[in-house]
């Protein structure tokens, strides 16, 4: 259920703050929301999969928190990050 490297690729220049950029907020929130989606479909098919289920509220609660800091830092690059992820909050 891992991120393909195209898939990962394609998200990192999207979401890049420069060009050597790996590691900044906006793209771990990028990162963190794909494999969120990828999981949530894959729940919806095996209902039973707890582990999988634990391994989920974990992304979104560091997801949470790396939007949390990203609305303390700036909120305009907090609003745009999630009008472009489509997240709800």
């Amino acid at each position: 259920m891992a991120l393909t490297q195209t898939k990962k690729q394609e998200l990192m220049t999207q979401f890049q703050s420069h060009e050597t950029d790996t590691g900044s907020a906006d793209l771990q929130v990028a990162l963190l929301t794909e494999r969120i989606n990828q999981l949530t479909s894959h729940l919806q098919t095996n209902p039973k999969d707890h582990a999988s289920r634990r391994g989920l509220l974990k992304m979104i609660g560091r997801r949470r928190n790396l939007l949390s800091y990203i609305q303390n830092k700036d909120q305009d690059r907090y609003q745009n990050l999630i009008r472009t992820l489509g997240i709800r909050r």
